[in-house]
């Protein structure tokens, strides 16, 4: 049985998440310019959803176990995922990180022998998303959200088209980051328990994910082929009449990406980077766009507010995954990363004793599978809802529109997961 903690924790956590899905009811509310207009604001920023929640869940140790039990629990909490999810949403969406990824996925869609406008869509929902394998899953949802916001969000309207193309870009990116063990975090969690390396998850997760990635890109490049088409060219990236970004600046830019990624596992040396990523951007502004400090922010604190949530739901999830057979236990990860982060369920899931190969790989490919059902099931899914949600109608992203968008990709992905090896 739980304790009053855990009991408080888990009906926060229930409240977080349902306060999730009824972000779009408090954006409309907030529309209608009322007298509590800006309380109704506060209540539709899906990424201030589990801070808040989270803080009242800290309120509530204080109130009843003292301060310094409220202060000992927040000491053993590892923050690293959100602060690296705010470092890399900042140094990847630079303007040099950003012209230099749009001219190689356009390079890229040249290569293809189909219409341009169709092919640089289906690069940026496949390849972008597959490089989050080798430069993590946080740094290629911000890339590709971003170029498909300056593409093909910007035009008012079309907001079936652009639900579909977030449904697919959650879970591409949810399964796009299993060709190695370091750069998606359900992976990232259990990797070195489980005694799983690159040349592991290339062979037994990687080609599956691959293959399911391009089929989703595919497949909804044809569905909105007619949308794409009448929509003209992708729009190139506004300068806003400055000169091209110099190729030593983009390299110096890639040099501190690289480094970011790298020190993904130190906050110490990441947030030193950042620092002196920052003074680099200011020496030459002439060079660089608005940093995303602000939206990187706000999808930290989103992160850190689930994982103190979280960090008090093992007393149901661990019970509840250690009694699933394999098969059952893929399709119950799926459906419980939708509720719950799917690094949080693999890192639960790790420690259950006594487990074998294929109870472990259901565990891992299930929760990456339903990375994309929700904003709250996969860690880099905050960072593309924030820089995408201004775009859909009273700029908020309706929970049940995205989920029946992603159901049919993570279908697919399910299909690929489960084939016999």
């Amino acid at each position: 049985m739980p304790n009053t903690i855990d009991a408080i924790a888990t009906l926060l956590f229930a409240i977080a998440v349902l306060h999730t899905f009824s972000v779009p009811l408090f954006a409309r509310m907030a529309h209608r310019n009322g007298p509590h207009a800006g309380v109704w604001h506060m209540l539709a920023e899906v990424e201030a959803v589990f801070g808040v929640w989270a803080f009242v869940l800290i309120v509530c140790m204080a109130l009843l176990g003292g301060t310094e039990a409220a202060i000992g629990y927040m000491d053993t909490r590892n923050f690293t995922e959100p602060l690296f999810v705010f470092v890399i949403m900042v140094v990847a969406g630079s303007r040099p990180i950003l012209e230099f990824v749009d001219a190689v996925v356009r390079l890229l869609a040249r290569v293809l022998p189909i219409r341009n406008e169709l092919s640089t869509y289906l690069v940026v929902l496949s390849i972008v998303p597959l490089a989050g394998s080798f430069i993590t899953e946080p740094a290629a949802m911000t890339l590709a959200a971003i170029l498909l916001r300056d593409a093909y969000f910007r035009e008012g309207g079309r907001a079936g088209f652009k639900y579909l193309t977030l449904g697919v870009l959650f879970v591409n990116v949810s399964i796009g980051g299993v060709l190695t063990s370091y750069a998606a975090p359900p992976v990232l969690m259990v990797a070195s328990t489980f005694g799983w390396d690159a040349a592991h998850m290339a062979t037994h997760f990687g080609w599956r994910a691959a293959i399911a990635v391009f089929i989703n890109a595919g497949v909804l490049t044809f569905v909105c082929r007619k949308a794409l088409l009448e929509g003209g060219n992708p729009a190139t990236r506004d300068n806003d009449g400055r000169p091209d970004v110099p190729v030593v600046v983009m390299l110096v830019h890639l040099v501190f990406l690289v480094g970011v990624v790298l020190s993904a596992h130190h906050p110490a040396i990441f947030l030193s980077l950042m620092m002196m990523f920052i003074g680099y951007t200011e020496a030459y502004k002439r060079h660089q766009s608005r940093l995303m400090i602000k939206e990187g922010l706000m999808v930290g604190f989103f992160l850190a507010g689930l994982v103190v949530l979280g960090g008090l739901q093992q007393w149901w999830l661990q019970s509840l995954l250690g009694g699933l057979s394999p098969t059952v236990l893929f399709w119950g990860a799926t459906a419980l990363t939708a509720i719950t982060d799917n690094a949080a369920l693999t890192y639960l899931g790790s420690l259950v004793q006594g487990t074998d190969e294929v109870w472990r790989y259901m565990l891992v490919a299930g929760a990456v599978t339903g990375g994309g059902l929700t904003v709250i099931a996969n860690a880099p899914n905050p960072a593309g809802f924030a820089i995408l949600k201004n775009y859909f109608p009273d700029g908020s992203i309706s929970a049940g529109r995205l989920f029946l968008s992603a159901l049919f990709p993570t279908l697919v992905a399910a299909g690929m997961f489960l084939l016999p090896v």
